[in-house]
């Protein structure tokens, strides 16, 4: 019997980790995939980048416009879970699939776990210390399966109190795309963004809710260092999260600067070859984290936002502050060989793990009744 699934992405960042996951299984006759886009997806000043998810030649996309203004999550949350629970009583899908920790994510979870439906969280069990850890926590206690990236994230799941044969280790999917040998030549990407520098760096500077009354001057540090350094910069545009027009105000004094080009957007296999040839890359994105040291490349990580998370000699953590911004971005040295097993996030075999998983009998027999698990 064919299964009905839906991938709810509500943002560029999660559209790639779970691109090939949805072509996978659309690919597939024993299944039947929908795509419930919503998020920055559909907001023009952030790149409108369901055009990205309609170039992939998906099928069966369903765009649903969550918000108007970014200063009030709660509301966007509300927005998801309404248009959301509208959509899964009309198509009734045996699987909702997840990733991460934005709130269109908690919104599919909820709409999920209340209508008796199968919820699969991708990459649960993270750290990072912002807001994103409630979201992303509330989202596994209202999950019934959980796809995790390596064995520390298992772990944390079991701590919240988790039954250890709902949690499978496949992975990020992400890497499963950074180590296609189809993706395209670094030429033909600067060709297409028209990206006229030889060596850059990268910049991706997203918001922290929990510091949004510091945010202003925290970004303003952020964006003299990077004037100051005068080194060529690809800037990509923050998530819509509350705090990111202030972001978006101070990234005005790039205009007119030649050695900077900043993008709402950019395609995620292009991104990811503009990632793997810079000389760095600086914010607070996961990125810096995760797809980074893979690469080998430098990262200066700033702030909190991602302190809790990986380690790694490559990644050199700073405060919110021009001068040590400067010093580390001048201090740079030539990028490393990269190391494929250093975070354990997977070596490129996510797809297949998740594929395999769907068409065992084991997940579809996952209990919808939640039971918490006593571990002292």
């Amino acid at each position: 019997m064919t299964k009905r699934i839906v991938f709810l992405t509500g943002t560029r960042a999660d559209f790639g980790k779970i691109k090939s996951l949805i072509k996978a299984t659309q690919s597939s006759k024993n299944f039947e995939v929908h795509i419930f886009v919503t998020g920055m997806h559909l907001n023009s000043k952030y790149g409108k980048t369901i055009d990205e998810i309609y170039k992939s030649g998906f099928k069966n996309i369903y765009p649903f416009i969550n918000h108007d203004h970014t200063d009030f999550m709660d509301r966007n949350l509300s927005k998801t879970i309404d248009g959301f629970s509208h959509f899964v009583a009309e198509i009734e899908p045996d699987l909702i699939v997840v990733h991460g920790d934005r709130v269109e994510a908690l919104a599919g979870a909820i709409v999920g776990s209340l209508n008796n439906i199968l919820v699969a969280h991708i990459e649960g069990g993270e750290k990072s210390g912002t807001i994103d850890d409630l979201i992303r926590h509330a989202v596994t206690k209202l999950s019934h399966i959980h796809l995790v990236a390596n064995e520390e994230a298992r772990n944390r799941l079991m701590q919240l109190g988790e039954l250890e044969e709902t949690i499978f280790i496949i992975g990020s999917p992400d890497i499963d795309i950074m180590l296609s040998d189809k993706l395209p030549k670094i030429d033909e990407v600067k060709i297409y963004y028209e990206i006229p520098f030889g060596d850059y760096g990268i910049l991706m500077f997203h918001p922290v809710t929990t510091e949004v009354v510091h945010w202003e001057r925290y970004t303003k540090e952020v964006v003299d260092a990077v004037l100051a350094s005068r080194k060529n910069f690809i800037v990509i545009y923050p998530n819509n999260d509350l705090g990111s027009d202030i972001i978006l105000k101070e990234y005005k004094r790039f205009n007119d600067c030649k050695n900077i080009k900043v993008f709402p957007s950019i395609r995620f296999e292009y991104f990811l070859v503009l990632l793997k040839n810079a000389q760095f890359i600086a914010g607070n994105s996961s990125v810096g984290i995760r797809e980074a040291p893979y690469y080998g490349i430098p990262v200066v990580d700033i702030g909190s936002r991602q302190r809790s998370r990986a380690k790694h000699e490559s990644i050199n953590h700073v405060e919110y502050n021009k001068g040590m911004i400067l010093s580390a971005i001048t201090s740079i040295k030539k990028k490393s060989k990269g190391n494929l097993n250093m975070q354990n996030f997977g070596t490129g075999n996510s797809t297949d793990l998740f594929v395999n998983l769907l068409n065992t009998q084991k997940l579809w027999k996952v209990n919808k009744q939640k039971q918490f698990q006593d571990r002292f």
